[in-house]
């Protein structure tokens, strides 16, 4: 049996308020869907709060924690920023929050998600030109190179 350091107040209220045995980082990782360095990165970034150690410096994790990395999978499957995430999870935490709050991230994230695939049509109907007027053959003339080179700075 691994022996735990001994835990702040808030860290021993925060195991109280996990159901079942601590998970080490690998089985909260298995079980959230993220890998273990992005655990530890979510960690340093605060998205996470600082869990349990076991006396030789082991996380301990509980389900609550899993959950919150679920989460964060989640929002990062639908583009959020890490930025965007932290807020999401104050307000996911807050049960006092207005969802018009969580609304307006949202319909933002769209925004910029609108704007990034205009901006990536627009590179696509610029290759797919070039890629046309080239002829593909044994020539070295090529429109792609030409166009790529105007940009190039000498």
């Amino acid at each position: 049996m691994t022996a735990l350091a001994s835990p702040t107040p808030a860290r021993a209220a925060a195991s109280a308020a996990t159901a079942g045995a601590p998970l080490t980082i690998g089985q909260a990782a298995e079980r959230s869907g993220v890998s273990p360095k992005m655990l530890r990165h979510y960690e340093s970034l605060g998205l996470l709060p600082p869990v349990a150690r076991t006396a030789s410096g082991y996380r301990l994790y509980g389900e609550k924690e899993v959950h919150t990395l679920r989460f964060i999978r989640r929002a990062r499957d639908l583009g959020f920023s890490m930025a965007e995430i932290a807020e999401l999870l104050k307000l996911w935490q807050n049960r006092r929050r207005a969802s018009g709050q969580v609304k307006r991230i949202a319909q933002s994230h769209i925004a910029d998600l609108d704007r990034r695939m205009a901006e990536m049509q627009a590179m696509r109907r610029a290759l797919a030109e070039l890629a046309d007027c080239c002829h593909g053959d044994d020539r070295p003339d090529c429109p792609i190179l030409d166009d790529l080179a105007q940009g190039a700075t000498p």
